[in-house]
């Protein structure tokens, strides 16, 4: 089914969103975000086209797609320009206007993509291949460089030369494990950041880890983790990951005590904390005045309660937004309580600015390759397809560890 409405200004959005939307549609269709874009010309919104792409692609790259061209209308209006179909020096213009603001190279390219891919949707001249933009591009590039700014690894031993047998050092991951206490929070928080550790997987994939997606392995101790679907796996082939027995235990010890069997297995902790108070002596009768609002429970003494916290386990897996600030508490609680004894306070304040939930995979990344995995094994264990983002999350080790690094090490 095709939709023939006409966008021509922001003023014609609410006819043209009840012309071209049926009923039950909402903000969250991209239709919806489509209606209300500033156009300069009549504009055909293929209904069909539109439901395909959303039911071929993820909700985080609809959720992106959204975000992006909402953006750009929004500029578009403050600027009074066009946004539909825009022209290459619109296009240009608001990555300039953005690169200002802050925004990488890597950002803009996305914002470029998404604003390619709403005019090819709707079957509109794409500005983005111009010159204008590509060169636009460039000179951003030029001036504040490609590269994309890491996420600091996790590693499990710390930042160690030989991941076997060096002593655990800095902020690492057995030190943050051995840390965290018995208590549910503490128990989720350990299987979730071994079982990330472990697997590498990105955030989104991390919690949807389901009881149902763990299986047997040769070793008796261990386990496999069924990934169902991964941001480098869109069709759903799946893939497999290993679980170690440490893993495997911390994963047990949370399910059994919250009393989790089937469905998400990381889920939301509430924590209610609750005073304790002292036993409350009932008052004679007859000391309540007749200037006070009179009530009989007033004689009625109270006994002494004891403090105590309670727990509520949520029903549904943690948004993926809640693993980065989880494992930034993890590492602050481990070094308020000693954990970490070789970090200052400048130190630990100056490594949780890079922590975020893709620590774990780039820890992981790290100590395969120091452990002197090849890129092939690698690229296996994490469910690569291209060499490029292990080999970016490898160079500092390969510099390090290279020809030079050997050199210097020998000669001090």
């Amino acid at each position: 089914m095709s939709t023939e409405t006409d966008l021509e200004g922001p003023e014609t959005a609410l006819a043209a969103r009840e012309a071209v939307l049926p009923a039950g549609r909402g903000p969250t269709d991209l239709t919806w975000t489509i209606v209300q874009m500033r156009a300069g010309e009549r504009i055909t919104v293929n209904e069909a086209l539109i439901a395909a792409y959303q039911a071929a692609s993820s909700s985080h790259s609809i959720r992106a797609l959204k975000s992006d061209v909402e953006a750009f209308d929004a500029w578009c209006q403050r600027t009074n320009r066009i946004a539909l179909p825009a022209t290459a020096e619109t296009v240009a213009d608001y990555l300039d206007a953005r690169a200002g603001k802050g925004s990488r190279p890597a950002s803009l390219s996305r914002y470029k993509a998404s604003i390619a891919k709403i005019h090819q949707l709707l079957d509109l001249k794409d500005p983005t291949p111009a010159p204008l933009v590509k060169l636009r591009l460039q000179a951003v590039r030029r001036e504040k460089g490609a590269a994309q700014k890491q996420a600091r690894p996790l590693r499990f031993k710390g930042p160690v030369r030989d991941v076997e047998r060096d002593k655990a050092r800095g902020l690492n991951i057995r030190a943050l494990l051995e840390s965290r206490g018995d208590d549910l929070p503490g128990l989720r928080d350990r299987a979730l950041l071994s079982a990330a550790y472990d697997t590498g997987l990105r955030a989104s994939e991390l919690v949807a880890v389901a009881v149902e997606h763990i299986e047997e392995a040769i070793d008796p101790e261990a386990r496999l983790l069924q990934i169902l679907r991964s941001k480098g796996d869109q069709d759903g082939e799946g893939a497999t990951a290993y679980l170690s027995p440490r893993t495997v235990s911390a994963i047990a010890a949370w399910c059994e005590a919250a009393e989790i069997i089937a469905g998400p297995i990381f889920r939301r902790v509430q924590v209610r904390r609750y005073k304790a108070r002292a036993a409350v002596r009932g008052r004679p009768i007859d000391s309540i005045s007749g200037r006070e609002t009179w009530d009989l429970r007033k004689t009625l003494s109270k006994p002494a309660v004891k403090a105590r916290v309670e727990y509520d386990i949520g029903t549904v897996a943690l948004h993926p937004g809640s693993v980065g600030p989880i494992f930034r508490s993890i590492i602050q609680r481990a070094f308020d309580l000693g954990a970490l004894p070789d970090l200052t306070a400048e130190d630990l304040a100056r490594l949780l600015k890079g922590i975020s939930a893709h620590s774990t995979r780039i820890g992981l990344n790290q100590d395969l390759f120091t452990s002197g995995e090849d890129l092939a094994g690698i690229m296996d264990a994490l469910r690569w397809k291209s060499p490029r983002m292990p080999l970016a999350y490898n160079r500092n080790l390969a510099a390090e560890q290279g020809a030079a690094g050997r050199l210097m090490a020998k000669i001090g």
